[in-house]
């Protein structure tokens, strides 16, 4: 491949990936709005800087950013999937493996194969990195709903159980973590910011 078939194909995955700006989440920030696939990977990358300390073990911080900046691309072809939404999330995995063959399939192929392979790394969660890089992504809706009293798991009539449920794997990323988080749940349960 020539160097301006290169850089050809890195712009136009570059233009391409602007497209997640136009994904819009079930979260509200605490401006009260809808944020936006990007916005979300750009805060749980600044989370994951400033809370690496916590993570359970030895990390690789930049292995880690890498993996938030493109956990998310997928969803410019497959969307946002709601996470308490059962039914939407019964066919999320086959849509976002065909976004990811398609999105990354744009690049030159060592990049491809570089993106590829950290994407799905966050998908599986075998490695400590995946796993916290999970917990920041797990971590900052449990944020966003309980320091906006639990906005987007009362307009959706969320249960706290679900909430539970959904963020306990915090834990395998960040132990300390899980227990700040699930003591915000509870409280968010006591104060009505999520059903019970």
């Amino acid at each position: 491949m020539s160097t301006e078939d290169r850089l050809d194909r890195q712009i136009r995955f570059i233009l391409e990936i602007d497209r997640l700006k136009n994904v819009v989440r079930q979260n509200v920030t605490t401006a009260r709005r809808l944020e936006n696939s990007c916005e979300h990977s750009w805060h749980i990358a600044a989370m994951a800087m400033v809370l690496h300390e916590y993570a359970n073990g030895k990390i690789d911080l930049c292995r880690v950013l890498k993996m938030l900046l493109i956990h998310d691309v997928v969803e410019i072809d497959a969307g946002d999937t709601y996470c308490y939404d059962q039914q939407a999330s019964a066919d999320q995995a086959q849509r976002e493996q065909a976004a990811a063959e398609r999105i990354f399939a744009m690049l030159p192929a060592d990049q491809r194969d570089e993106m590829r392979a950290l994407w799905e790394e966050f998908e599986q969660r075998r490695t400590p990195e995946a796993r916290f890089a999970a917990a920041m992504d797990r971590l900052q809706p449990v944020l966003l709903n309980y320091f906006t009293q639990g906005e987007s798991w009362r307009q959706k009539e969320v249960r706290s159980a679900q909430v539970m449920a959904r963020n306990r794997t915090i834990g395998e990323g960040a132990a300390r973590l899980w227990e700040y988080a699930r003591g915000l749940i509870e409280d968010a349960s006591r104060r009505g910011y999520v059903a019970d």
